[in-house]
C-alpha cells in the first residue's frame, strides 16, 4: 500500500480536500441518472460503490476523525448500503501509512529523538495502519516491542473534521442534523480521549491490571517511559488478528472458547468494574496459541455510573413489564422518555422500548445462547430499521437515551457483531457470571 508523506493538516487544506470529493460524489450522480436516461433498470449499486470509494479515499487520505466516522459508520449495517459498509470497513484495519520521514518527525516532537536513538531497532514500515494512528516493530535490550504513532494534526482537527463530513453522514443515514447529534458528540468525545495518549496508558494499565486474572486473557506491558501523548510504547503481542482467524476456518470449539472470553471479558468489565474496553472490532483482538485472547487499543473506554447501570440493567433482569410505574422511572432516569412526553409519545415510545429490550435482552437472560443463530439477528435488525423509518419516531425532535445508553448499546452490539461473525455458542449466565451479577445488583 502506497505510504503518505504528508497529512492535510490545516483547516483550509482539510475543508479544501472534502470540497473536492463532494464535486467528485456529484459526477457520479451525474453518470447515474445519464445512464438511467438510457436503461431505467440501472440500479443504484455502482453509484454506491463508486461514491463510497471516493469518499473512503478522501478520509482515509485525512485520517483520524474523518477516518474514524467511516469506522464507525461500517458497524451500522442495518441502516448503511451495503457498498458504504464494506467499504468503510476497511477503516477498521487497511488504512494507508505514514513514510518515515514523518514518523521521524513525530517521534522528534513529543519524546525529543528518533526511533534510532531510542530503540535497538525499529521497522519504520507500519504492521498496522487505522483511524488514529499505525503501529510499527521495534526492540530494545532484547524485547519485542509495537510502537503506536499518531498522525500529525489528528487531535487538533477533531471538532472541525466532524462538521466537515457530517453532511455525508446525513445523507448516508438518510437522518435530520438533530437526529444525528448524538452521534456526533458521542464520536467527538470518543476522539478527544483516543488522542490522548497519555489518557489510554492510564486506562491501559488500570484495565489490564483489573482483569488479568480472566482465563485466556492476555494483555501488552507498557512502558510509560517510551511513551508520550502522540506515542505508546508496549510489549509487542504475537497473534492472528481475530477477523483473519475467523476467516481460516476454525473449529466450533475453538470458536465457543474464544465466544466465551469476549463475553466473560465485557461481562465483568461491566457487572464488576463498571469500566469497560469499548472497542470491540476485529482489528483489537488477536487470537494466540491455545485459542487465547490478546487485547488491543484501550483508547477508547468507558466508565459507566452505577446509578444509570442499575437503572439499566433493572430492565434486563427484573421482570418490571408487568409494573408500569416502575417501568416508567426507569425510563425517565435513561431519558428514553421526558417529563413533558405527551400520553400520545408514551403509548408510541414505551411498547418499542419493550419490544427492543426483550431482543436485546435474549442472550442476557438466557443459560447458553447460540449467536451464529442469524435469524436472531435478522429480526434485530429489521426490528430497528422498522423504528427508524417510522415518521413518527423520526419527528420525535429529540434524542431517545442519554450519553450512557448510546455507549453502552453500541459497545454490546459490537460485541454481539463479533461473536455472529465467530458463530459462537456462549454460557451467557454461567456461574461465574451470576455471582458478578449478584455482588453488584445484590
Amino acid at each position: 500500500m502506497k505510504e503518505q508523506d504528508k497529512i492535510p493538516s490545516s483547516k483550509v487544506k482539510r475543508a479544501t480536500r472534502f470540497m473536492r470529493t463532494g464535486m467528485k460524489v456529484g459526477g457520479n450522480y451525474i453518470k447515474h441518472f445519464a445512464k438511467k436516461a438510457v436503461n431505467a433498470e440501472t440500479s443504484k449499486e455502482a453509484l454506491d460503490k463508486a461514491n463510497a470509494e471516493d469518499i473512503y479515499e478522501t478520509l482515509s487520505e485525512l485520517k483520524g476523525s474523518a477516518l474514524k466516522v467511516a469506522q464507525v459508520l461500517s458497524m451500522e449495517r442495518n441502516v448503511l448500503p451495503s457498498a458504504y459498509a464494506d467499504i468503510f470497513s476497511l477503516a477498521q484495519h487497511d488504512a494507508p501509512p505514514l513514510s518515515g520521514p514523518l514518523i521521524v518527525k513525530t517521534f522528534r516532537q513529543y519524546i525529543g529523538k528518533s526511533p534510532s536513538e531510542l530503540f535497538d531497532t525499529f521497522n519504520s514500515k507500519a504492521t498496522h495502519a487505522a483511524s488514529i494512528g499505525q503501529v510499527h516493530e521495534a526492540s530494545k535490550d532484547g524485547q519485542k516491542l509495537a510502537i503506536k504513532i499518531q498522525y500529525p494534526g489528528v487531535a487538533d482537527s477533531v471538532h472541525s473534521d466532524l462538521r466537515m463530513v457530517k453532511p455525508f453522514a446525513l445523507r448516508l443515514l438518510n437522518m435530520k442534523e438533530k437526529e444525528v447529534a448524538p452521534f456526533f458528540e458521542e464520536v467527538e468525545n470518543k476522539l478527544l480521549e483516543e488522542t490522548d495518549y497519555e489518557l489510554e496508558l492510564k486506562q491501559s494499565l488500570e484495565l489490564s491490571n483489573a482483569c488479568k486474572h480472566l482465563p485466556n486473557l492476555t494483555f501488552a506491558e507498557y512502558y510509560p517511559e517510551l511513551s508520550s501523548k502522540r506515542i505508546l510504547t508496549m510489549k509487542w503481542l504475537d497473534g492472528i488478528p481475530l477477523g483473519t482467524w475467523i476467516k481460516n476456518n476454525p473449529t466450533q470449539a475453538q470458536r465457543n472458547k474464544v465466544g466465551q472470553t469476549l463475553w466473560d471479558f465485557y461481562c465483568y468489565q461491566l457487572h464488576v468494574l463498571q469500566y469497560m474496553h469499548s472497542d470491540p472490532h476485529p482489528g483489537n483482538f488477536l487470537v494466540q496459541k491455545d485459542d487465547t485472547l490478546g487485547v488491543l487499543d484501550f483508547g477508547c473506554s468507558k466508565k459507566v455510573p452505577y446509578p444509570f447501570y442499575r437503572n439499566y440493567f433493572d430492565l434486563t433482569v427484573q421482570n418490571i413489564f408487568q409494573n408500569p410505574k416502575e417501568l416508567e422511572k426507569r425510563f425517565l432516569f435513561l431519558e428514553m422518555l421526558y417529563p413533558e412526553d405527551t400520553q400520545k409519545e408514551k403509548d408510541l415510545f414505551v411498547p418499542i422500548y419493550m419490544d427492543m429490550i426483550g431482543m436485546l435482552g435474549e442472550p442476557f437472560n438466557s443459560p447458553q445462547f447460540d449467536f451464529g443463530n442469524d435469524a436472531y439477528f435478522d429480526r434485530l435488525y429489521a426490528y430497528g430499521e422498522k423504528i427508524a423509518r417510522m415518521p413518527e419516531v423520526r419527528k420525535s425532535g429529540r434524542p431517545r437515551g442519554n450519553k450512557h445508553v448510546l455507549y453502552v448499546n453500541r459497545t454490546f452490539m459490537g460485541l454481539f457483531k463479533l461473536l455472529n461473525e465467530l458463530k459462537a455458542e456462549v454460557q451467557t449466565n454461567a456461574p461465574h457470571i451470576k455471582e458478578w451479577k449478584k455482588k453488584t445488583l445484590g
